[in-house]
């Protein structure tokens, strides 16, 4: 089965920290964090596979996930 899941991905800064917090309007309970931005989209991914699972148990309560569309936007982040 393959998903789409759209995450918001919040950068946080404190005196001399910096980190990343990703959460999810259409997966309930997925939240992550990790110090950059790679590491929080792969702790997020793990979140996510581990909810979805988690989801697809209970699919007898009739709960139904949107099918994988064929186009979506795929933002491509550079650090550099």
């Amino acid at each position: 089965m393959k998903a789409l899941i759209r995450l918001q991905i919040e950068k946080f800064e404190e005196p001399g920290l910096e980190y990343f917090v990703a959460t999810s309007d259409e997966l309930q309970g997925l939240v992550a964090q990790g110090d950059t931005l790679k590491e929080v989209v792969a702790i997020a991914e793990d979140v996510a596979r581990i909810l979805l699972e988690l989801e697809a148990e209970q699919s007898s309560l009739g709960l139904k996930r949107e099918a994988m569309p064929q186009n979506f936007e795929y933002p491509l982040i550079i650090e550099m």
